[in-house]
């Protein structure tokens, strides 16, 4: 069985970052990368000796102090100094699970030998990485500009013996887990503490982890649709292929393709239908599944190349004898890309809980709110107000974190991105669109229940095992607990 995953320069997709993180690999610098750190670290130092121009963060202050000199004997405090000044977090604390993915595509960026860093500072950080060592981070403190400075800038104290860390479930100082670990802290070179603070690596990470968390529950989301039309007692013409081949988006075929293959075999969409048409949210679910699908595969894309690239700043080019002050680290493909997925998934959220009212009305021979004797018992009338508020919530979290923009460090970083704040909404997004979805899946369950025909065998599989934790409702119960239970089954049962 594998064990390991080699840092490299091969391109690094988002499938295999899954494999990675699935199968709980640990890393490895391979002999390529390793040669690239070590090239890299000594044309820099001999760059640096022979220098008599400044060189921007290397031997000069940093943002607006970029015009003052730093003595050669200053150059290792400067860069503890960038890195302890820097750590200005605040708010909440970044899931592990985050941490880790910056963990690892910092790890990627540094590896590609165009940072100048020592090899030793990349081995500890898979040395964290492996260990399970967790820099405490927080979400507030990046502009999504000079890179991702303050969260990074957390994410390195433990390199140099500062901050704190999460280890073995324990919370310690960085200190305290050197003198466990038996390892001295990191001793930054110049330039080592600049490519450790710049870099796209935070609102990276949360796109990774977003788009990864996406990939099983789009499938969820057609899956739970079918259920819902089959409960509402909805047509199947709307999914004919006829339709989607004359307009033939990728996504919107997908999906009505995935709809016709979960209703194959069912009783209830083969008799004969009351209403000639059905409302929106059942009608055209392949089209707006499908646009969020479309969504998220230009993300992916850009994505994948952001994680494939070098972003601090300056950047080394040993064969080219040149260290280049530029942009890389400004996060504006990013941030265009992160609010757009926050709309797309506010959108696919929206209409699941349009099917849930639908199936809570009262309508086609289902009782009001889903259960026997309304009026005694309330049933599901208040789990569809718990997926309006948070798709309510999500219409507020889509406001374009990108249009927003503010001056910083005295003007020299004049146009900033906010693909920080871009990012850690989008999670809250996708966080709601898993409550959502998962109350969506109980209100069909239930809603199948009171039809005279069977679904299809796919569905009335899954609903099998799922009425193995969740029972049928009779009559009203303590409901968030069934909420919580079926957005868990949700998350973790694959279609």
């Amino acid at each position: 069985m594998e064990e390991f995953h080699y840092i490299s320069r091969n391109f690094l997709s988002l499938n295999e970052v899954g494999r990675i993180v699935e199968n709980k690999l640990q890393l490895k610098l391979s002999k390529e990368a390793e040669k690239a750190i070590v090239d890299c670290r000594n044309y820099l130092d001999k760059k640096i000796e022979k220098a008599t121009e400044p060189i921007y963060g290397i031997n000069t202050g940093f943002g607006s102090l970029c015009n003052t000199e730093i003595s050669k004997e200053d150059l290792k405090q400067l860069q503890r100094n960038l890195v302890t000044s820097h750590a200005c977090g605040m708010g909440a604390e970044v899931p592990k699970e985050i941490v880790r993915l910056i963990l690892l595509l910092k790890i990627q960026g540094l590896s590609q030998g165009h940072s100048g860093v020592q090899l030793a500072t990349v081995n500890r950080l898979v040395d964290f990485y492996n260990e399970g060592v967790y820099p405490v981070v927080y979400e507030q403190g990046s502009l999504g500009a000079s890179g991702d400075l303050a969260p990074l800038a957390h994410l390195s104290l433990p390199l140099i013996g500062e901050g704190e860390v999460e280890y073995n479930g324990e919370r310690m100082s960085a200190k305290a887990l050197h003198a466990k670990m038996n390892w001295e802290p990191i001793e930054l070179m110049s330039k080592e503490g600049l490519a450790l603070l710049n870099g796209t690596q935070f609102m990276s990470a949360y796109a990774t982890h977003i788009l990864i968390r996406l990939k099983h529950l789009l499938k969820w989301s057609d899956f739970t649709a079918a259920a819902s039309i089959d409960a509402f007692d909805g047509r199947v013409s709307p999914y004919n292929e006829l339709l989607h081949k004359i307009r033939p988006h990728k996504g919107q075929i997908e999906t009505a393709e995935a709809i016709r293959k979960h209703l194959e075999g069912s009783e209830i969409a083969e008799q004969k239908k009351q209403s000639v048409q059905d409302p929106y949210c059942l009608r055209c679910t392949p089209q707006v599944h499908g646009a969020t699908k479309d969504t998220v595969n230009y993300a992916r894309q850009v994505v994948e190349t952001e994680i494939n690239a070098v972003t601090d700043n300056p950047t080394v080019f040993e064969e080219a004898d040149e260290v280049l002050s530029g942009g890389n680290f400004h996060g504006q493909p990013l941030a265009l890309v992160l609010d757009y997925l926050a709309i797309a998934i506010a959108e696919i959220a929206s209409i699941s809980e349009r099917r849930t009212y639908k199936l809570v009305s009262g309508e086609r021979g289902l009782p009001a709110f889903l259960v026997d004797n309304p009026g005694l018992n309330s049933g599901f009338m208040i789990v569809q107000y718990a997926a309006a508020s948070a798709v309510s919530q999500n219409k507020q979290l889509a406001a374009p974190a990108s249009v927003d923009s503010i001056d910083s460090s005295n003007g020299q970083e004049d146009h900033v991105s906010m693909g920080a704040n871009a990012a850690t909404k989008l999670y809250r997004v996708l966080e709601n669109y898993e409550k959502v979805l998962g109350v969506e899946w109980l209100t069909a369950c239930q809603a199948l229940h009171f039809r005279q025909y069977k679904t299809s065998p796919s569905i009335k599989k899954v609903i099998d095992q799922f009425r193995k934790e969740v029972a049928f409702v009779a009559e009203d119960q303590v409901m968030y607990l069934l909420m919580q239970k079926a957005r868990a089954f949700v998350n973790e049962t694959k279609i």
